[in-house]
């Protein structure tokens, strides 16, 4: 039975409930559109087809890249309003943290759940709608005052920013064959990168300019004719274009690049397959997991590093925040360097360098307890370093759960590394605060090494895991 029989049957047969034919009309419309569009009538021009697929590949490559980029205008929007906001309001510490740390697990529980249904539904409208909706708690938030409202508008940001990753992920995984998806995922990981830079320096203008009220205003304005940009250039996969798999064109263009992963789409092969390549997935669940520990050193620094230059290494705010830029810069080419190492070098192995990536982050971690007091230079080379070897891990832990995952099950992987990442981040928060207050910052520095070396030994046990093609 269909998702839209299913939901029909539930709203008709609903006691109480009666229906206009208007509205049973514009009800099955909404649920067409957002369900998942069947294979139309497949092509045969093999040269159509060809210019299809790269006019379309490039489509979704730079959509998803920038429309992803445009969540973090409506989400790290909040650093930098933070110090009016909580001047304004006489908000404490300690009640603004607590805030962050529940956003960040509601984060992670609607990363995972949207993993779900982007498995089921039609990105092409899923990733859109959590946009729009994203903007418009901020143009709300913006007109906040008191802690509570700001909780609740800032959580329910929190469950639609959580929908903007597994669409993405769906859409790479059905339009980028095993080969070459590490690359194209490190294209679109520059996403992170490029929103939480221009955010930065906008919204710092905006709330120098024109209060702290703008920064959410203005750039919920831009979210809401992008989410409209989004549909625009988006599809579905190639199958709901005529095209056929990314893995049938490829065997056919590039003989012995392997065939066709097959999938059923019904519910109840959904779950069944849910079952079988998630939840008893070895090797999904010891990435997600190893997630958790790379998130703890990446917000980690995010979110302390600022306070932590200028406290402990002394450094003005002007040289902590060039630290902190370095920092997105390397990373999203490191994200790169980790795409092409995995697809070129280790033939579709993410676990060598995922792996080796966060045995050089130790290093690093450590190396700050010997850098000297006011040394600026230093400093900046090692955010920039611990950017680049961080950032690539946290992509290629999305990109390895997919391949083991299959891409029928793509976005339900990556929904599940998100959570347990965000887990990550609401352990974070309040640990790193309680360690610096009782034992120093040194202390949050052990925390951060240590996670590092919890997650090199996670992912040096995929090592040798690739993609699964398997039809079942």
């Amino acid at each position: 039975m269909r998702i839209r029989d299913v939901t029909f049957r539930c709203w008709k047969s609903h006691p109480g409930v009666r229906q206009s034919p208007a509205e049973m009309v514009l009800l099955k419309s909404i649920v067409g559109r957002l369900k998942s569009r069947a294979a139309t009538t497949p092509l045969t021009d093999q040269a159509e087809i060809g210019r299809l697929y790269s006019k379309w590949r490039v489509r979704i490559l730079y959509a998803t890249t920038g429309g992803y980029a445009v969540f973090y205008f409506v989400r790290n929007n909040l650093s930098i309003a933070t110090p009016a906001i909580t001047k304004e309001f006489a908000i404490s510490n300690t009640a603004w943290g607590a805030m962050l740390g529940a956003s960040g697990l509601v984060y992670g529980i609607s990363k995972f759940s949207s993993g779900l249904l982007a498995d089921a539904l039609n990105p092409r409208f899923l990733l859109p709608v959590g946009l729009f909706l994203s903007a418009l708690a901020n143009v709300f938030f913006g007109f906040g005052k008191g802690m509570g409202y700001f909780t609740v508008l800032w959580m329910l940001n929190s469950v639609f920013s959580g929908v903007g990753v597994p669409p993405c992920a769906r859409l790479l995984k059905h339009w980028f064959g095993p080969r070459e998806i590490g690359r194209a995922w490190g294209v679109w990981n520059s996403s992170h990168q490029i929103g939480s830079a221009i955010i930065v320096v906008v919204a710092g203008f905006l709330v120098a300019h024109y209060g702290w009220r703008s920064a959410f205003l203005v750039p919920a304005a831009v979210a809401i004719a992008a989410s409209f940009w989004l549909h625009n250039r988006l599809a579905d996969s190639p199958e709901s274009l005529g095209l056929p798999s990314i893995e049938d064109h490829q065997a056919r263009s590039e003989p012995g690049a392997g065939g066709a992963e097959r999938g059923r789409t019904d519910i109840a092969g959904f779950w069944d397959m849910f079952r079988r390549r998630i939840l008893t997935n070895k090797g999904v669940w010891i990435v997600s997991i190893a997630n958790f520990f790379v998130y703890v050193v990446r917000i980690g620094i995010v979110n302390w590093s600022p306070k932590y230059l200028t406290e402990a290494k002394h450094l003005t705010l002007a040289s902590a925040s060039v630290c902190v830029l370095s920092f997105e810069i390397a990373g999203m080419f490191g994200a790169f360097a980790s795409g092409w190492l995995s697809d070129s070098v280790f033939k579709g192995r993410r676990g060598p360098v995922s792996a080796g990536f966060m045995f050089v982050l130790i290093g690093l971690v450590l190396a700050l307890f010997r850098v000297t007091n006011g040394d600026a230079l230093t400093l900046g080379l090692i955010f920039a370093g611990l950017g680049f070897f961080v950032y690539g891990p946290q992509m290629l832990v999305a990109v390895a759960a997919t391949d083991f995952s299959t891409k029928e099950a793509s976005a339900s992987a990556v929904g599940l590394t998100g959570l347990l990442g965000y887990l990550g981040v609401t352990f974070c928060g309040p640990a790193t605060g309680i360690l610096v207050d009782k034992f120093g910052w040194g202390a949050a520095l052990w925390l951060y090494a240590a996670s590092a070396a919890i997650g090199f030994v996670l992912l040096a046990t995929t090592w040798n895991r690739k993609a699964n093609l398997a039809e079942t």
